[in-house]
Order: structure tokens, then C-alpha cells, then sequence
């Protein structure tokens, strides 16, 4: 199920990731920021591939979250700033991730984005349309700039590991934690997280066939003694 939740003027719904010859699955990464960093390579033999070929590819994946943002109003020249940033913010969130550094043109690029406007916040029940109007594309990319550079540094602030890699030795996806209590391990419970409890009952099940087996042969023993 799709949990949307608003988030500096974005509506958060994760994305499907569709694997050539796998079946789809969605994957909250839980940021806005780190899920448009997964419209690319970002997620290998997991994902789709490049997301964002046309202006109209990056169109649809803002307007689907910025319900201000016109998707008609995004043209090819957006297209070239939106991957640069895009492909940084992969960058950026994977050394987090390995807790090595980062490329200083990475961080300059996204502190560039970052100094951009960005959507205002507003508070709906008003007379007036302060706040209301459309949002630009220059607009949203600044405030997933603007996310990346909170959920970055306050970590590196606070010493709280929260974006890290999925726990499946097969997968090693980057996700960022929101969780209260800081123990998410999988990158979707629906994928890796149902593997690891299925490996787990296979090898609890093996073991416990094992110790009866053992158990047979040393009753086995004791009568013919």
C-alpha cells in the first residue's frame, strides 16, 4: 500500500520499481530526495533503468508529487539541470550510505540547487492566494535539494546512522530510516524483508529436522546396546 504524506510541498509515495524480466515492487526510500535519485541507475538490476528520458518523463514524476507543479510546463532545457541533480544526490547518498566522503562537486552542485527559491510552505482556509499559485520546476528541484542537504547534514551533526543499505547481502539498496525507534533493516518489508523471514524458517526447519534425526539415531543406539 502507498502511504502518502506531504513533506516541504511534496506528496511522498515512493515509486514501483519494475525490474527487467521481475516483477514490480514499491520502494519507499524515505526521502522525496532519495526516491528522485532512484529515477536513474541508482538502483541497478532492482529498478527500471533511466526513468527520466524526456522532459515529459520528468513532467509526470513532479506533478505525481508537486500537485502545483504543471507537467505541461516542463521543457527539455529543465531536463539537463534535473539529472545533474538527480545524479548527484545518487552520490551523495550512496557515500553517506558506505560512510565515505563526498565528492566536493557533488556537494557544490547540490548546495546550488539548495540557494535556489523553493516551494513555499502555506496554510490552507485563506481568502487570499498568497502561496497558491503554480510551482516552477526550478521550485522543486530546490526543495529536494534543500531535504537532501537537512537529511545529510544533520546526521553528520547528530553522529544517527539513518541512511544506510539494506541488510540483504543480494540487494544493498541505500534507504534512508524515519523510523522512531531507528531499526528498519530492509529496503521493503514485501521483498527483501519476506526473503530473509522465509531463509529464516527454511534454516530454522532444517535444524529442527536435524536435532529429531539426531534424536532417532541415538535411541536407535541405546536399544540395540
Amino acid at each position: 500500500m502507498t502511504v502518502v504524506t506531504r513533506h516541504n510541498g511534496y506528496v511522498s509515495i515512493g515509486q514501483w520499481m519494475r525490474p527487467p524480466g521481475g516483477s514490480a515492487w514499491h520502494f519507499d526510500a524515505g526521502a522525496e530526495s532519495l526516491d528522485f535519485a532512484y529515477t536513474g541507475e541508482l538502483a541497478g538490476s532492482a529498478g527500471g533503468g533511466e526513468l527520466l528520458r524526456t522532459a515529459a518523463d520528468l513532467g509526470a514524476w513532479l506533478a505525481e508529487r508537486v500537485p502545483r507543479l504543471d507537467a505541461a510546463e516542463v521543457t527539455e532545457r529543465d531536463l539537463p539541470d534535473a539529472l545533474g541533480l538527480r545524479d548527484a544526490l545518487a552520490r551523495l547518498y550512496t557515500a553517506r550510505a558506505d560512510d565515505s566522503g563526498p565528492d566536493p562537486d557533488d556537494v557544490d552542485t547540490l548546495n546550488l540547487f539548495a540557494a535556489m527559491p523553493d516551494i513555499p510552505p502555506s496554510l490552507g482556509g485563506g481568502r487570499r492566494q498568497a502561496g497558491a499559485g503554480r510551482i516552477r520546476v526550478g521550485q522543486a528541484l530546490s526543495s529536494l535539494a534543500r531535504e537532501a542537504v537537512a537529511i545529510l547534514g544533520e546526521q553528520a551533526a547528530d553522529g544517527e546512522v539513518r541512511v544506510r543499505r539494506c541488510a540483504a547481502d543480494d540487494c544493498r539498496l541505500v534507504f534512508r530510516d524515519e523510523s522512531r525507534t531507528n531499526n528498519r533493516r530492509w529496503c521493503s518489508m514485501e521483498r527483501c524483508g519476506n526473503r530473509a523471514k522465509v531463509r529464516a524458517h527454511r534454516e530454522r526447519a532444517a535444524m529442527r529436522r536435524l536435532r529429531e534425526r539426531g534424536g532417532h539415531v541415538a535411541d536407535s543406539g541405546g536399544s540395540e546396546a
